[in-house]
């Protein structure tokens, strides 16, 4: 066995394809200083040809995958529009009378190597990016075909060093049961778009093997746990294939309850939304019969591209949402930038502890033009459907009447140019913050709505940082004191009488249905591939007994305590039945 990361969920057994590695034949003579301008003229061509092929996987990208996934692109487009990318290529070409090729692959190793240097996932990830957009750029400057995927052979695992999004752009997911790759991760490129085609990844196996993998080798994938089986025995496929098969059927069983309300055996309503970042993610969560939006993840419009959307362009997308969930509501959660999620054109500073720094709301308020032109976007499309704000890390009163107060500045500036909007749209805040969690009283005087965000909760509440991995062990959504913060946070909600709901990892969790039937928590938001199993949990439950088990929980005093007790009584015996 080697073990990987697990960057996309899935199983799969097949042979392997291995996609060979660009190889480059570099002209070694020295230019002379009079074929300077046709090198620099050939340079140029390369770019806007290169430019033209990338808008085109853009635009396709954002037909086939989804809006959010397209964005990748703008950020090629943005290094070949870079002014320090290029003045290394022209300074290699000008200073060293080197051809355009040479130069441009100078330049791409380079800023490789300088990435791959720095202690920061993102940035190493960054690196794959100047490697496709340079491979590009090489491949028009040297004439040399693109590598394609093969596409007449029997489906097959595709195993590289890298996949780059212009690699995956045009592969069949019919012929792909699985993909492998040595380098990469969990925020890869390649991991989104496999997340995004249902495709299972393994990444991370650089210096793991002790031989390559060669084409036509059997493997075992297993996505989820980030385990590769090279040439496996007879044993572990039969075991493997009855784990992939007992996936389908279930899947498929699950699939019957998407028409069927979430309600306990015994009366008891709930309501399961979805978390989005995209329109295509909103298609998913209806298949999967979603009842609305309960986080719309704004940021995903800003990322992978090389400036701020446009008004027309962020309400275009919201109008989409609102009018595809139908009469289900859509909460549309402003920017929530900073920390782990960073604009590659938007220079935030570097911060010792950027998790409790500048970001969210924070950025928000500080950057009004900003701010207000998302706002103003929101409610042009608050007519198209039962659309919410809501502001994300608020951790005192003066942030939410500030952010209102600007609120109020977009509906005038809107009343002024005649264009209609809901007047009184709703406004909620997360609570993922202890202060908001202490002040929920207060805080619940001020808004329509709460949603507790239980992922940054968890880790502000425990002082727990969750990207750590030296102590994830720590981070414990069961925690009495995380518990207790919840429920302070949905008392105060009941008694100002607005409603409450739950997002984060912990709403998708099956084993946390006791605690929301004890508090009287209804509605859940989480990711669309959870909903049909938290649905089926719901259905084969009586409300009385999971109160029950709720209650105790909050007596106990530990989180292992807490876990096995919901464990225990998740684990109880369930018929899938349509008519459960």
């Amino acid at each position: 066995m080697i073990q990987g990361i697990g960057a996309a969920a899935g199983v799969a057994i097949g042979k392997a394809f291995v996609l060979p590695a660009w190889e480059w034949d570099m002209p070694d003579h020295r230019m002379e200083k009079v074929d300077l301008a046709q090198e620099f003229e050939r340079l140029y061509e390369g770019i806007r040809t290169s430019k033209t092929e990338i808008e085109c996987m853009k635009n396709e990208i954002k037909e086939t995958v989804g809006v959010a996934e397209s964005g990748i692109f703008d950020a090629h487009i943005a290094i070949l529009e870079d002014p320090v990318f290029m003045s290394e290529i022209q300074g290699v070409i000008e200073r060293q009378y080197k051809a355009a090729e040479v130069a441009v692959k100078e330049a791409i190793d380079h800023f490789v190597t300088m990435f791959d240097l720095l202690d920061d996932e993102y940035m190493k990830e960054r690196a794959l990016d100047i490697k496709d957009v340079g491979n590009r750029l090489l491949k028009h400057l040297l004439g040399t075909p693109e590598i394609t995927l093969p596409s007449d052979t029997q489906p097959y695992i595709l195993v590289a060093k890298e996949l780059s999004p212009s690699q995956l752009v045009h592969m069949n997911p019919e012929h792909v049961l699985g993909m492998v790759t040595m380098v990469g991760g969990k925020t890869s490129h390649s991991a989104i778009m496999a997340r995004a085609l249902g495709i299972p990844l393994v990444s991370g196996l650089e210096n793991k093997l002790v031989e390559p993998f060669q084409t036509g080798d059997l493997l075992v994938i297993d996505g989820d746990e980030g385990t590769i089986y090279l040439d496996p025995s007879q044993e572990i496929v039969d075991r493997y294939t009855e784990v992939a098969e007992r996936l389908r059927r279930r899947k498929e069983q699950l699939q019957l309850l998407a028409s069927v309300e979430a309600v306990t055996k015994d009366g008891y309503r709930m309501k399961l939304a979805s978390n989005i970042s995209s329109v295509r993610d909103l298609e998913q969560a209806i298949k999967y019969g979603a009842e609305g939006v309960g986080l719309f993840r704004t940021e995903f419009l800003y990322m992978n591209r090389t400036d701020f959307p446009s008004e027309e362009e962020q309400y275009e997308v919201y109008r989409q949402v609102a009018e595809k969930a139908g009469d289900h509501s859509v909460v549309i959660r402003t920017l929530d930038i900073g920390g782990d999620k960073q604009l590659e054109y938007f220079d935030l500073p570097e911060e010792d502890n950027p998790v409790l720094g500048y970001r969210a709301i924070r950025i928000s308020l500080d950057s009004k033009p900003l701010f207000k032109t998302q706002l103003t976007a929101i409610l042009r499309a608050s007519v198209h459907g039962n659309v919410k704000i809501m502001y994300p890390m608020i951790s005192s009163l003066e942030e939410v009447r500030n952010a209102k107060s600007l609120l109020e500045e977009a509906k005038r500036d809107l009343d002024e140019r005649g264009i209609s909007y809901c007047h009184d749209i709703q406004v909620g805040i997360m609570i993922e913050v202890p202060a908001a969690a202490a002040i929920a009283d207060l805080l619940a005087q001020e808004v329509d709505f709460f949603s507790i965000g239980t992922n940054d909760l968890v880790q502000y509440v425990l002082a727990v940082d969750r990207m750590n991995e030296k102590i994830a062990h720590m981070y414990h959504p069961y925690h009495p004191a995380v518990l207790r913060m919840i429920r302070q946070t949905v008392m105060a909600a009941k008694e100002a009488g607005i409603p409450v709901s739950v997002c984060g990892e912990i709403a998708g969790d099956e084993k946390a249905i006791p605690i929301w039937l004890h508090l009287g928590v209804s509605d859940l938001s989480m990711s669309s591939e959870l909903l049909l199993r938290v649905k089926h949990r719901i259905l084969n439950t009586f409300a009385s007994d999971g109160k029950e088990i709720g209650a105790s929980c909050f007596r106990l005093s530990t989180n292992d305590e807490i876990e096995s007790v919901l464990l225990q009584f998740s684990e109880k015996d369930v018929v899938l039945d349509r008519k459960c």
